[in-house]
Formats: C-alpha cells, structure tokens, sequence
C-alpha cells in the first residue's frame, strides 16, 4: 500500500517496481559533507569561564581597559567601560572599593552547538556567581581567531532560575539555528529587537505586546516608558527611541519544543527635555563623567542592551525571559546661562 502511493506520487519523474530496469535505479551515496563538531569540549568551556572571571577581577580592580579589552568584546565590552568612565566620574570618596568575584563554572550550565566548516564558534552557559545557588544569567563567549582566545560578549540577568529547556543529543551537545530570517520560528531576531525597542518606545503598543507574552521582562521594559515617560509632569518630556547598533550579532539555540532560545543586543535612547525656556535639567552625580554637573535644557542617553527571549515554532508569542542595559553615553545642550559663561 505504501509502496504502491509512493509510485503514484512520482509517476511523472519515474518509479520502477523490483523487476524495473537497473538504470531506473539509484545507489544511494554516503554524505560528502563534513559533519557539524562542538565548538569545545565541556572541559574548555569551564576553563574559558575560569579564565573570565580572573582577568575580569584583575582588570576591573584597576579599571584596566586594556586588560578588560582581552577577556570581553562586543555590548558586553562597552557596558563595562561605561562603568569604569562612570566610576571615574565620581569623586573619590563616593568611589566604592571593588570587591572580586568569580562565576562558578565547575557548576556552570553548558550549552555548546555543533558548528559546520566555516561558522564563527561560540558558546552559550548559565552562570552563578555563588558556588550551590541556581544559575542568574545567561552569558555567550565567542571565539576571536585572530586574537586566539574565547571572550564573553554578551550577558543577560535572568528573572527565573527555571532555564529554557535547550535540546541536547546524546553527547551533551546543543544545535545553534539561524537567528535571522528564520522560517522555522515565530519571530527571528530582528523582530525580537524591533519589539523590544517598541517597549520602550511606546509601551509595547505597536510590536512589543503583540511579539512578547507577558513575563516580567517584558513587563518591566514597558514600566520604564509609563513611569520614565511622565515623571516631569508638565515641566518636561522623556522620550525613548532606538539608535544605531553596532551589536547586531545574535545567537539561537534549539529548544525541545523546536522552538529556540534566542540571545541579542539592542542600542536605544531616552531624550529628557524641559517643556519650557527657564526651566534646566540637573544631572545627578551617576552623569558627572559625561554632563560635568552642568545644566541642560535637555539631556539624551544612550543605552546598550543585552536581551533573551525563547520563541515558539508555531505562531504563539515569544516570551522574553531577561535583559539588562547600561548608559554607554549622555550629552545635550546647557542652558543659556552656562552657555555664555563658557
């Protein structure tokens, strides 16, 4: 029965039952192809974590860009160095002495993906900072060849201990699956960015509410535009909007459900400005290392945003599961007052 529907359907190319002729049939030729390999062993992994955590500690102790600059690269990179130019922005009493920490990678969750010929390798891992406590972010390391070392580019603080159920095969070894244009999935990883922007934006009105479920993320992205956006009354505006990114990079792991945990970055801004001449915006002490104590008519952020999001592979919303920002830079006009002082 089978055999017989499989002929009707290529009746028109050709289907030869066992006493066909033998040029109507086929030797079937094993792949060619190389097959995808892990991009490390779980061993290398937990040493690159090692290794991450102590350069870091002995880079920030010092604000050591340089070194810094030799375990991080990408949004990760510059958030850290917007927290060193806002460290040295401060005067030196309020400076806080750094405390060193290190990420528990004997315990670390590996999520490692076989990578074909050719594809830049990384790594996805479930970190905690405290040895025995549940895994709170989300972190990518990426191998930079020309350098010869593995650097984190990307973290995400998670809002749940409960991690995204990532497949495995029978090695321990995850599947990475293309973050853009993707067919397979309900939202790729340009649509996930343009929501996210649209929390912030306009409180998930347009994309934001239709792309994501819900989940504190995504509750939280959108509580910084209702509150952000009118705590100056009818003295001022705040605005948010998105900005050029340079971090378009994204990674995506397979999940069990063949959807897939998807890991990205966005750039967006929030522009504080007052409603009228006489008023003046004064920056607090966090803003000293960009706007100098100096009094503005308006004042622009810029963020630098690391995000996570599982997303289905049936058309259901995605949901995001964590984010987390840092002000890269800060900039606007002072008031005519300062102005014509300088």
């Amino acid at each position: 029965m089978f055999v017989g529907a499989a002929c009707l359907a290529l009746a028109l190319t050709g289907c030869a039952g066992e006493d066909g002729p033998a040029h109507a049939r086929q030797t079937p030729r094993a792949s060619t192809a190389p097959k995808p390999v892990p991009a490390l062993s779980a061993a290398q992994a937990r040493d690159v974590i090692t290794r991450y955590s102590k350069i870091n500690n002995e880079a920030n102790t010092d604000r050591d860009r340089r070194l810094l600059d030799t375990v991080e690269d990408g949004p990760l990179y510059a958030m850290s160095i917007s927290d060193y130019t806002e460290t040295e922005g401060l005067p030196a009493a309020d400076r806080k002495p750094y405390k060193p920490w290190s990420y528990d990678s004997a315990d670390a969750k590996l999520y490692i993906p076989r990578l074909g010929a050719g594809q830049n390798r990384w790594f996805a891992a479930a970190l905690s900072d405290q040895k025995g406590k549940a895994p709170s972010r989300l972190a990518v390391f990426a191998e930079r060849p020309q350098h010869k070392r593995w650097e984190m580019v990307s973290v995400v603080d998670l809002d749940s201990p409960d991690l995204p159920d990532i497949a495995l095969d029978h090695d321990g070894y995850a599947t990475a699956v293309t973050t853009d244009g993707n067919k397979h999935l309900a939202a790729d990883a340009k649509l996930l960015r343009t929501a996210v922007l649209d929390n912030f934006a306009t409180g998930g009105t347009n994309t934001g509410t239709k792309v994501f479920a819900p989940t504190k993320a995504s509750k939280r992205q959108i509580a910084v535009h209702d509150k952000t956006g009118t705590r100056f009354g009818a003295q001022g505006t705040t605005v948010f909007a998105g900005a050029a990114n340079r971090y378009t990079d994204a990674y995506a792991l397979k999940t069990t459900d063949g959807g897939a945990l998807i890991l990205f970055s966005h750039t967006h801004t929030q522009t504080d400005a007052v409603a009228h001449s006489g008023l003046q915006i004064n920056p607090g002490k966090d803003d000293r290392a960009w706007l100098h104590d100096v009094p503005r008519t308006s004042i622009r952020y810029t963020f630098v945003c690391n995000d996570a999001a599982t997303v289905p592979a049936k058309a259901e919303p995605s949901r995001l599961i964590g984010y987390t920002c840092a002000r890269t830079d800060a900039s606007g006009p002072p008031v005519p007052s300062w102005s014509d002082r300088a």
